[in-house]
């Protein structure tokens, strides 16, 4: 009797939890967000929410902005400046140097730095200059982590 009991108890609390509505974004983006996407119930959410989980896909969608997910803006803005900086070492250290010119211009307009910010940032980066470059040998991963950094802080 106990038993049927309990039975009669989880039976209708998951039913109840199948007609309950669970907003869709509450598990996030990945595979079991697409493959069950437009279904709100409590279920299905869990569903979503263990298959992104156990796939490790959430991870890899937010990475790549596929699957649902947005890459974040900075993964993309990092990725951008240092391309660039691979591309205009020299002309970026020339600019830098003397606190203007257009591989500043093109910086900036990749980094998205607003008009108002401009003078300032160039001038951060004179300013910075010889941390920025600091021997002959410096590679491009240098001068863009540290780029990105006063970028950051602008």
């Amino acid at each position: 009797m106990r038993k049927s009991a309990i039975m009669v108890f989880v039976l209708v609390l998951f039913s109840a939890s199948m007609a309950f509505a669970v907003p869709e974004e509450n598990c996030g983006c990945g595979l079991g967000s697409m493959i069950l996407e437009g279904q709100d119930g409590l279920i299905s959410q869990l569903a979503a929410t263990v298959t992104n989980g156990i796939s490790g896909n959430q991870t890899f969608g937010i990475t790549t902005g596929t699957l649902g997910c947005e890459k974040a803006d900075s993964i993309v803005m990092n990725e951008k400046v240092n391309i660039f900086v691979a591309e205009n070492m020299d002309n970026l250290a020339i600019d830098i140097a003397s606190g203007q010119g257009e591989t500043l211009d093109a910086l900036a307009d990749i980094a998205e730095v607003s008009s108002e910010k401009r003078a300032e940032l160039y001038a951060s980066l004179q300013n910075n200059f010889d941390d920025i470059y600091f021997s002959a040998n410096v590679t491009n991963e240098d001068v863009s982590s540290k780029v990105i950094n006063i970028i950051a802080q602008i």
